[in-house]
């Protein structure tokens, strides 16, 4: 297989994404924060929104509260082309929260999510199954994994294979987040049983080594292609990509950046911009680049998401191509 291989045949224009989404607060100035949302699938979904337009129909699943913030979230989401219907309400809980801290251009962040709905994300079994019937596309994270404990796993692995078996690309990304998880060997465990129904992986070195002790890009692709993964998509922040579907493996250089605000929602966009570019037939390699490119833009913005604006060359490229 090649990179000038026939595209992958989608099975419709749906593409879900599932996770938590949060209020988020970003610096942009000495003392001042400005209130958004994201979330790490959320991030993603809401990047491919903008960049797939009406070529595809882009919807999320999740849960939220009954307080203003929750209600301003929905507001939000559909307000930006995202299909709010998979958007479920908890009475008993709320949206969570977080706070951007940076220093220089590297950020940390402090979490409000113990109550936050998106915990019992998939505790409804049959809701859970309606939600991700007739998808083309789903795509997960290990920040979706960890939120929404053993139980909820469990429901959405079974769901998810359900979605495959009949047609469904699902796509991860392990994004690790040690604190959500009782130990590495449960996160290792979770990670493995996801890897087992992904067709498209998209880890980050860094996570990588952090968690299996993988020595180079190379190595993290080798392992999950062992798994059964067709498709690997290793990001390394400033570093080259390394890229792997079927039996072929490419390395790509990631393009210079010097004007850098905030590499918040780095990894997300260009996951967006590399499953958008796939989706409407682009090659791993072309993908990759306008990957690349979106999130070179999200990287030179406060928060998560780059103003719409900045996508504009990105919509541009996928038109020609689409």
């Amino acid at each position: 297989m090649t990179a000038n291989s026939p595209a992958r045949l989608w099975r419709g224009r749906r593409i879900l994404g599932v996770g938590e989404a949060m209020v988020e607060f970003a610096p942009v100035g000495d003392n001042l924060y400005r209130r958004g949302f994201a979330g790490d699938t959320l991030n993603t979904c809401w990047h491919m929104a903008q960049l797939l337009g009406d070529r595809a129909e882009i919807g999320y699943l999740t849960r939220v509260g009954t307080d203003p913030f929750s209600s301003q979230f929905v507001d939000f989401v559909a307000a930006n082309g995202i299909d709010a219907s998979t958007i479920e309400r908890d009475p008993q809980r709320t949206i969570g929260l977080y706070v951007i801290c940076l220093a220089g251009t590297e950020r940390s962040f402090s979490y409000w999510r113990e109550t936050s709905a998106a915990r019992r994300l998939a505790d409804d079994v049959e809701a859970l199954r309606v939600s991700v019937n007739d998808c083309a596309l789903i795509h997960v994270s290990g920040i979706t994994l960890g939120v929404i404990g053993d139980t909820g796993r469990k429901n959405l692995f079974r769901a998810l294979a359900r979605a495959r078996a009949s047609g469904t690309v699902i796509s991860f990304d392990p994004n690790v987040r040690v604190r959500l998880w009782a130990d590495v060997a449960e996160l290792r465990l979770a990670t493995q049983n996801m890897l087992a129904i992904t067709d498209i992986a998209l880890p980050s070195f860094d996570d990588e080594a952090l968690v299996w002790g993988d020595a180079d890009p190379e190595v993290t692709v080798a392992r999950i292609a062992a798994l059964g993964v067709d498709e690997v998509v290793v990001k390394n922040g400033a570093d080259d990509v390394a890229l792997r579907l079927g039996e072929v493996s490419w390395r790509t250089p990631t393009p210079p950046k010097t004007d850098i605000l905030d590499t918040t929602g780095a990894g997300d966009s260009f996951n967006a911009g590399y499953l958008a570019a796939r989706f409407i037939g682009m090659d791993p390699l072309a993908a990759c680049a306008l990957a690349q490119g979106v999130a070179g833009e999200v990287i030179r913005c406060f928060g998560a998401l780059a103003p719409v604006q900045a996508l504009a060359g990105y919509l541009d490229a996928l038109r020609i191509q689409s």
